[in-house]
């Protein structure tokens, strides 16, 4: 009896419909009923059917990638998304397929500890929709997406210089730590870094780079409470005697 339903149910057949056209109708209902599997079988059929010319074909590669997304296959989906944006640069929807597929990308990346090959590559991803796109009016949610890729770059780098920190290995520390900040200079992760190059070098008496760094700590975070922890108060300039 638990079968029976299903058995019920007809099966969607991509190879039943006598047009493209009605397949593509049939492939939508089934997208938007969340049945992501029939939806991937009728896109995927269409991708193969249609002329490359037809305007349904860079719409059949975009709802394709979105069954994928459904499905959390997210990097068909990213390949089906930068299929449509190399095949048909010049649709409606070519700069929404690579801000989806630079998204698709970035949630194979889970951690920022992780191998970061998904990361480099949604960011590749996105500053491609920008030099290629500047105008879209995807721009500030890309950017906006760039900078959190960013911020994990950057935390993932910082991350690499507190595992030798806390070793006291503050030569290699310090490399990863200066990595953060001429990289990532943005983010927020380069104020954690500057801190802890100040605290670096001075555990090693680099007393000129120590001023260097608390000096640059001071001017971009005026008032920040740990920055004053480690640096100390600003010196007060030294003034001429009036004659």
């Amino acid at each position: 009896m638990a079968l029976l339903p299903a058995a019920c149910r007809s099966a969607f057949l991509p190879q039943k419909f006598s047009s493209n056209e009605a397949l593509y109708v049939a492939s939508q209902r089934e997208y938007s009923a969340k049945r992501y599997e029939n939806a991937v079988s009728g896109f995927e059929r269409l991708t193969i059917e249609l002329p490359a010319r037809d305007t349904l074909f860079p719409r059949s590669l975009f709802f394709l990638a979105k069954s994928h997304v459904g499905r959390k296959e997210h990097l068909l989906a990213a390949q089906n998304f930068t299929r449509l944006a190399e095949s048909f640069p010049s649709d409606s929807l070519a700069d929404d397929a690579l801000l989806q597929a630079g998204l698709a990308y970035a949630r194979l990346w889970r951690k920022p500890v992780l191998d970061a090959q998904y990361g480099e590559t949604a960011l590749s991803t996105l500053r491609t929709l920008v030099a290629v796109y500047p105008s879209s009016a995807l721009a500030g949610e890309t950017q906006k997406q760039i900078n959190q890729l960013l911020e994990w770059f950057a935390r993932k780098t910082y991350a690499n210089g507190m595992h030798y920190y806390r070793r006291k290995a503050w030569d290699s520390a310090i490399i990863y730590f200066k990595d953060v900040v001429a990289k990532y200079p943005e983010t927020a992760t380069a104020r954690d870094a500057l801190l802890r190059l100040a605290v670096a070098f001075q555990a090693i008496g680099y007393q000129e780079d120590v001023t260097e760094t608390c000096n640059t700590l001071r001017s971009a975070y005026s008032g920040d409470r740990q920055v004053r922890d480690v640096c100390g108060a600003a010196p007060v300039a030294a003034t001429t005697p009036v004659p």
